[in-house]
């Protein structure tokens, strides 16, 4: 039986306003709540310790400890949330590093909210959680 539950997201950006207006957009329907925002690396991995999300938007550049670091740590927790990269950057090279450092997937921030929601359920329904 498929969970119906609303899927728990952490926001991990160093912009409030890309926040603020991700959690509009994921907020609008059922399917998700937004559980904490975060703007840097290790805000973020403070709140999906305490929250333990489901699914964790994840930027490249933050202060203080980057996307790509703070990906890795959260691949070695016992809550394993999916780690979904939201970047500016579009180059190949940005798209492998998330890869590596253990992201499920990868969003390009123009791309829009429609895309980065539609990736969500397409890697929750690849990988239930």
């Amino acid at each position: 039986m498929v969970s119906t539950r609303p899927r728990k997201v952490l926001l991990v950006d160093d912009s409030p306003a890309v926040c603020e207006a991700l959690r509009w957009a994921l907020e609008d329907g059922t399917d998700f709540v937004v559980v904490g925002t975060a703007h840097d690396g290790l805000r973020a991995l403070e709140y999906a310790e305490a929250v333990q999300p489901d699914v964790v938007i994840l930027d490249i550049a933050l202060p203080l400890l980057d996307g790509y670091a703070v990906a890795r740590a959260l691949k070695s927790c016992p809550h394993v949330p999916i780690v979904i990269f939201l970047s500016i950057h579009s180059a190949p090279q940005f798209r492998h590093e998330a890869s590596q450092a253990g992201g499920d997937a990868f969003v390009e921030k123009a791309l829009g909210w429609s895309v980065l929601i539609a990736q969500i359920r397409k890697t929750i329904a690849a990988r239930p959680l």
